[in-house]
C-alpha cells in the first residue's frame, strides 16, 4: 500500500517497462517528424528583413483598421437637422422679464 493513498502501489519493474515504451514511442514520433521535414526546401524559405516584417505588420494594422471602422460606422451617419431659427438680438432686462411673465401666464 501507498503511504500518501489507500491505493495499492505498483511494483518497480511495471515502472520501468512503462517509461520503456514511452521512450520507445516518442523517438517513433520524433523519427515520423524527421522524415515529414525536407531540408532543400527549409533552405529555400523566405526569412523577411527587420524592416520589411514591420511593415508588413503596419499594413496588417492599417487593415484591421480600416475593417474595424468599416463595421462600426456602417449605416450610422448622423443626420444634422437644419437650424432655421434666426439669430435674435440680445433681449433687455425688461423684454425678458415681460417674456416670462407672458409664458407663466399662459
Amino acid at each position: 500500500m501507498s503511504i500518501y493513498s489507500a491505493s495499492p502501489s505498483f511494483s518497480s519493474s511495471t515502472s520501468t517497462a512503462t517509461t520503456d515504451t514511452g521512450r520507445a514511442e516518442i523517438t517513433h514520433i520524433t523519427q515520423g517528424l524527421d522524415r515529414l521535414e525536407n531540408k532543400d526546401l527549409a533552405q529555400q524559405r523566405f526569412v523577411p528583413s527587420a524592416q520589411k516584417s514591420e511593415d508588413l505588420s503596419k499594413l496588417a494594422l492599417g487593415a484591421k483598421l480600416e475593417r474595424a471602422l468599416g463595421r462600426r460606422m456602417g449605416d450610422q451617419d448622423a443626420v444634422m437637422p437644419k437650424k432655421n431659427k434666426k439669430p435674435k438680438a440680445p433681449l433687455s432686462e425688461k423684454e425678458a422679464m415681460a417674456e416670462r411673465g407672458q409664458m407663466s401666464k399662459a
